[in-house]
């Protein structure tokens, strides 16, 4: 299985060229009067991501322990102290690990989380931190929409208040949160699972694509593709979890993929019209 994993790595590594700005939409027009800044952290197989635009930031997951520093410092590098909105997809370690660590630094003024209780330390410690800050977290058992800088976020809840037993099964509490900034759509999926994909399969296409479950094997994942139609994805892993299968569903359907475990860093920047993504090392799938 391990020497599988490594020979499957090996092979996607292959495809990663030195090139570092590429463009995910080839659709031209103006610009909107502003540009939406996403930045996928490199921190292993772990989700951490932050949508800047021209006045907000919105974290969507934290990463595990420590990995709230790397968010931290890209909010000061913009000479800001607060967090608009703080999604918590689901209470998985690798994230919300990050999260006790944001709250109590930064000025955070919406928490969404899904509807259930966590069992981990990380979990235990953003609830000490939430108290401290007096921060009551909406918890979704509907969805939420709202806009920022003239850019639209709609945050889906789960439709179910159980899916099983397994602590795999956490996963599909996972928050799904789509961006509409003028003609490019992003979509998030934290850990979405089977059942979850199964319940977003009518979302509507997207730009951009932020992989389910940091690229593992997913049964559905090939018809969520050809529902989501990504012109771009983002894989945010660590070396040897990010599924052949999945790799080979990516390539099927068109989508110029990027994995933080190869690329480093992934920066996309949208400007309303076409989304160009930085990457710190390498090339796309």
């Amino acid at each position: 299985m391990k020497k599988n994993r490594k020979a499957a790595a090996l092979l996607f590594s292959a495809f990663f060229m030195a090139l570092s700005l590429f463009s995910c939409n080839e659709k031209q027009g103006s610009s909107s009067s502003g540009e939406l800044k996403v930045t996928f952290f490199d921190v292993g197989k772990a989700d951490a991501i932050i949508l800047q635009s021209e006045t907000a930031n919105v974290v969507i997951d934290c990463g595990e322990k420590g990995d709230g520093k790397k968010i931290g410092k890209l909010i000061e590098e913009n000479e800001s102290e607060t967090i608009d909105y703080l999604i918590i997809t689901h209470f998985d370690k690798d994230h919300v690990g990050g999260a006790a660590k944001l709250i109590r630094s930064y000025n955070v003024k919406n928490v969404l989380t899904p509807d259930y209780e966590g069992n981990t330390e990380e979990y235990e410690k953003y609830k000490s931190a939430l108290a401290e800050k007096s921060i009551t977290p909406m918890k979704l058992t509907e969805d939420v929409s709202f806009t920022l800088d003239g850019i639209d976020y709609t945050v889906y809840a789960p439709k179910k208040d159980f899916y099983g037993n397994n602590d795999s099964d956490e996963n599909n509490f996972s928050l799904v949160t789509k961006v509409v900034h003028n003609s490019n759509t992003l979509l998030f999926t934290g850990d979405a699972m089977e059942e979850r994909l199964e319940e977003i399969m009518d979302i509507g296409g997207c730009t951009l694509l932020k992989v389910p479950y940091h690229g593992r094997k997913l049964d559905n994942i090939s018809d969520f593709l050809s529902a989501v139609t990504p012109k771009c994805a983002v894989v945010c892993t660590s070396s040897g979890e990010f599924s052949g299968k999945v790799q080979d569903a990516l390539k099927k359907s068109g989508a110029k993929t990027y994995a933080t475990c190869f690329n480093g860093d992934i920066t996309a920047v949208s400007d309303g019209s076409q989304i160009k993504i930085d990457v710190e090392k390498g090339s796309s799938l």
